[in-house]
């Protein structure tokens, strides 16, 4: 498969630094088909340029070498989950606003940054269970990441 979607390819949804296997599942890759169609595509359509994608697909061994969440849904029976930055006129802000307005999702993450720009954005979609459409902010406290509701 070379595509996932009109605007991801198959290597941009699974790209690592890390020399490791990093391969879907077959029911990972549905679920990053479907996370695509109803959230990335349509938002890639509003904002009329490019995203990037930072991370999507991460397998076990992936996500414990870059210090992920054990419960990461870029992994494990997931892979629901793309990290993305705007890269044209359209900020992260933007890319986050028009997500929590617009779509369904199952968690939007506001991911550090400032109180105007978050540095990325995460944005999950399950098709296995009700999208909780959580919106939270990321935030440091020493090292630790912590989790606020907004």
């Amino acid at each position: 498969m070379d595509r996932l979607s009109k605007h991801v390819s198959f290597n941009e949804a699974t790209q690592t630094s890390r020399k490791l296997d990093n391969t879907p599942s077959a029911d990972q890759l549905k679920n990053m088909i479907d996370l695509c169609e109803n959230v990335f595509e349509p938002l890639r359509v509003w904002a009329g340029e490019p995203i990037k994608i930072n991370s999507m697909f991460r397998s076990k061994a992936v996500n414990v070498a870059i210090g992920g969440a054990k419960n990461s849904q870029h992994c494990a029976n997931d892979g629901s989950a793309v990290d993305m930055d705007a890269t044209g006129k359209k900020t992260n802000a933007d890319l986050f606003n028009y997500i929590r307005e617009n779509l369904l999702f199952d968690q939007l993450i506001w991911e550090f940054g400032t109180e105007k720009n978050p540095d990325w954005v995460h944005v999950s979609f399950c098709t296995h269970r009700t999208n909780r459409k959580q919106v939270l902010k990321a935030f440091k406290i020493g090292s630790l990441t912590k989790y606020a509701k907004i």
